[in-house]
């Protein structure tokens, strides 16, 4: 019985840090992330699922590596600031390209260069934990 307590535990965690995640993620942009999908924007959905898995990664491979829920989360916050900083990082590197104003006008080559910059930040920083 403790072994489906601890399961179904880590799992309601997991949920939790993942839409905590995609919710900070949706507040750093100047616009609202949802409605730009309903609208179709097609560079805002490469982002937002770049962000999606990039956070699923290093909640994965965090809860895959620890035994201790503390331990999990802990190893989550330190990857996803990481994430966070690499998104203002990429934004330093790129001057004079406002990388939230060409997502909300829908600049695919943006939009799947940050969803990339996501994707393998996560990759190397969940390299880390392990």
């Amino acid at each position: 019985m403790t072994v489906v307590i601890n399961l179904v535990v880590s799992v309601v965690v997991i949920i939790i840090l993942q839409l905590a995640g995609m919710l900070f993620f949706s507040l750093m942009t100047p616009f609202n992330d949802l409605e730009e999908l309903k609208k179709g924007n097609m560079a805002v959905g490469l982002a937002f699922g770049g962000k999606f898995l990039s956070t699923a990664l290093i909640v994965g491979v965090a809860a895959y590596s620890n035994t201790s829920i503390w331990n999990m989360m802990l190893w989550f916050l330190v990857g996803y600031f990481i994430l966070v900083a690499s998104y203002w990082i990429f934004e330093l590197v790129t001057p004079g390209i406002k990388i939230s104003e060409h997502l909300q006008k829908g600049n695919i080559a943006i939009g799947a260069l940050l969803c990339f910059v996501f994707i393998g930040t996560s990759f190397a920083v969940s390299s880390l934990i392990i």
